[in-house]
Order: structure tokens, then sequence, then C-alpha cells
């Protein structure tokens, strides 16, 4: 083995935990951070698109208009860089969490919002038969059959925001992939360290697809029984 080839096994050796903490300190929480806070968000704008009340509807739709017409990226430049300049200035990762959480709730609104509109008015009308109020129908009988419906949707939108919070790097957060970076420029081994950070990654993704599978799975054996 020359010793390049050497250098570089180190270097990703000694690379290996350093990014990978940086992943377990910042990439994850800020992941689920985020998806948690923009799951009620979603949640909430798809109850204003379904309430019927014009202004709550108007507001739901220009807020998912927005943010899922525009790149993430800008969002967080939006916020990070261009607040400060009418005198608003937030720390890296408020931004981010703010950013993050604005663009998931607007996806996880459709998610929700068809769901909530995929089960039968048949489940509505037996709820009002028995006496239930509309809250006691969306509460007992509405909500836990979207949920079935929307979890495979909504676990595919958090690995994906797994792999988002990448984005947070541009704003200086120092999640896994600045960390990875920070490496690569002191290291001028751009190309393996990258390889690494895409590999911790897939890791993340392969771990959080496993575990959607069980979750789905426990769902459809409970609605069998």
């Amino acid at each position: 083995m020359d010793d390049r080839a050497q250098r570089v096994i180190d270097i990703l050796i000694h690379s290996f935990w350093p990014i990978l903490k940086a992943g377990l300190e910042f990439t994850i929480p800020l992941t689920l951070i985020t998806f948690v806070l923009g799951l009620i968000l979603g949640l909430l704008t798809a109850f204003a698109r379904l309430s019927g009340i014009k202004p709550l509807v108007g507001i739901a739709k220009f807020y998912v208009w927005i943010f899922r017409g525009t790149p993430l990226l800008v969002q967080l430049f939006i916020i990070f860089y261009g607040l400060p300049s009418v005198g608003l200035t937030l720390k890296p990762l408020p931004s981010a969490i703010i950013g993050f959480t604005l663009n998931m709730g607007a996806y996880n609104s459709e998610i929700l919002r068809a769901a909530i509109s995929s089960i039968g008015k048949g489940q509505w009308e037996a709820a009002f038969s028995i006496g239930m109020t509309k809250a006691q129908a969306m509460k007992r009988i509405i909500l836990p059959q979207a949920t079935r419906v929307s979890i495979p949707p909504l676990g595919n939108s958090f690995i994906s925001l797994v792999k988002d919070t990448s984005l947070a790097a541009t704003i200086t957060v120092s999640e896994l992939f600045q960390k990875g970076q920070q490496i690569a420029s002191a290291t001028y081994e751009p190309l393996w360290l990258y390889i690494e950070v895409a590999v911790i990654y897939l890791i993340f993704s392969t771990i959080l697809t496993y575990a959607q599978s069980k979750v789905e799975y426990r769902f459809e054996r409970h609605v069998e029984k």
C-alpha cells in the first residue's frame, strides 16, 4: 500500500467519529425537532384547509403555496441572511429550526389533508348517528384512520428531512455535512471525505427506513385485528 492510500485510510478512520458525532448531536436532533413542529403546523394547516372558513382556507392555501413553491435553501437564506436587514437577527440553529419547520409544515399539511379527505363520508355519518360532535368524530374516528394512511408518506418525508438538513451547513450550523466540509478543507481530500459523509447519511437513512417499515407493519397488523 502506497503512502497516499495509507494517508487517506488514516484520515477516514480518524474523521469518522467527529462526523458521526456531529450527526448525532445536530443532524438527528434538528430533524426530530423540526419534524414534530412541522407535523403540528401541518395538522393545524390541514384543519384550516378543511374548515370551510374562507379566511382560514385562504391563509392556509397561501402559506402552502409559498413554502412548497420556493426552494428550501432560499427560505433558509431569507431567514438567516435576509431578516437582519430589517432588524431581526437569529442565530444559525434557531434559523434552521424555523426554516425547516415552515417548509415541513407545508408539505405535511398536504399529506394530512389528503389522508383525512380519503376517509369516506360514511364514517362521518356513522359517528354523527351515534351522537358524536364533529370534533369527537374527528378525534375518535377520522384521525386514527387517517394516521394509518399518512404514515408511509410522512415516513418518507422524515427520511428526506434527514438528508435536507445538510442545507443547514449553508447557514453555518455545525451539523454532519459542515463537519465533513471542515475536515475536507483541512486535509485536502474532498472526494473521500464527502464519500464518507454520504455513507453516514446512508446509514441513518437505512436505519430510519427499517424503523418506518416496522411502524407500518404494526399499524397494518392492528387494522387486520
